[in-house]
């Protein structure tokens, strides 16, 4: 079974509220994108965003220019039909994120919480950063969450990388100047605990 197929699955046999990322509030995530200081009228993306509830908080804060991109697109049709006629203001992307096609400088913000830990091979971990670089504008922000170096092993039945946020940031290299980072115990439905990391960077203006 290939990486797409597995998330379909998951997502056509599993309620979105009952695997161990589930989030009913992405509070981690919300104050980091507020740290940024953006305005509501900033280019968005959530990577991996799939049945998050991230989007339903950023569009109830007035956020007008948001983007979701997940590989599942059972995942998408979850929040789609959770969200209702609010979907609509949503751009939503099925695809790969190592070679989705986004347009140059495009995004303000990149959000991804749990996607980037799943590439355990390094040329897909290079083909990641490099579409940050392309569809990030200069100056723009970049928050990503994996697993932390005591988190778990394995999600989903897959191998994962777990990071210290020195290791994370190296990840992405000298073009991204590390503004702050944070852990976060997160509680899984399962009543479990799973540290997470969460590093955020700006990119360099060239």
């Amino acid at each position: 079974m290939d990486r797409k197929q597995h998330w379909e699955q998951i997502y056509t046999t599993k309620a979105s509220d009952s695997v161990s990322w589930f989030q009913e509030h992405a509070e981690h995530s919300l104050r980091l994108i507020h740290h940024t200081g953006l305005g509501k009228d900033a280019a968005i993306i959530d990577v991996g965003g799939g049945a998050s509830r991230l989007i339903d908080d950023l569009l109830t804060e007035g956020y007008t220019d948001l983007t979701v991109l997940d590989l599942s697109a059972a995942a998408l049709a979850v929040a789609r039909q959770r969200l209702g006629q609010h979907a609509d203001a949503v751009h939503w992307m099925e695809g790969d994120v190592t070679h989705a096609g986004f347009s140059r400088h495009r995004f303000d913000l990149w959000h991804d919480r749990a996607v980037f830990h799943f590439l355990t091979d390094p040329a897909e971990r290079h083909a990641y950063v490099e579409q940050v670089m392309h569809s990030v504008r200069p100056g723009g922000h970049v928050i990503v969450a994996t697993f932390a170096e005591d988190g778990p092993e394995k999600c989903s039945g897959l191998p994962v990388m777990r990071y210290q946020p020195d290791s994370l940031h190296a990840e992405f290299g000298e073009a991204f100047l590390l503004v702050e980072h944070e852990k976060e115990a997160h509680l899984t439905p399962f009543g479990t605990v799973q540290q997470f990391v969460y590093c955020y960077c700006r990119k360099g203006n060239s």
